[in-house]
């Protein structure tokens, strides 16, 4: 096996941003021409029903001639996306804990007239106090 062209495509500078089940890999990479350009990778997490795990990956090449571009159109978004939503961050485990919780106030109890049972919610609400 031949080492010609082995460092065409070597990384150059790396770093890694880890988010919950998701790994995103920003790397500066080289040319055949020795120019550099960026690659983003998206890396996520997968666990089978057996315990096994696997990963998605997704990559972004991104070259010199579209940084100004890039670096606009991230920024207009992202500040896009805190201008109308703010900062605060409801994620997938904020929203299983909240139905966790929920689940936890919700109880079932039988009744003692027939056979039906009913849902004694944690929060009773009377609609005739609203005018």
């Amino acid at each position: 096996m031949s080492d010609f062209g082995k460092n065409d495509h070597e990384d150059i500078y790396s770093k890694v941003l880890r988010a919950g089940r998701r790994t995103y890999f920003f790397d500066v990479r080289s040319t055949k021409a020795d120019d550099y350009y960026l690659t983003i990778t998206e890396s996520k997490k997968f666990t089978n029903d057996d315990g096994s795990f696997h990963y998605k990956k997704h990559k972004i090449y991104l070259y010199k001639e579209d940084f100004d571009g890039f670096r606009e159109n991230l920024e207009d978004m992202t500040d896009y996306i805190v201008r109308e939503k703010g900062e605060e961050v409801i994620s997938e485990r904020h929203q299983s804990d909240f139905k966790k919780d929920y689940e936890e106030d919700t109880e079932v109890v039988e009744t003692t007239s027939n056979s039906e049972s009913t849902v004694k919610n944690f929060t009773d609400v009377s609609f005739d106090d609203i005018a």
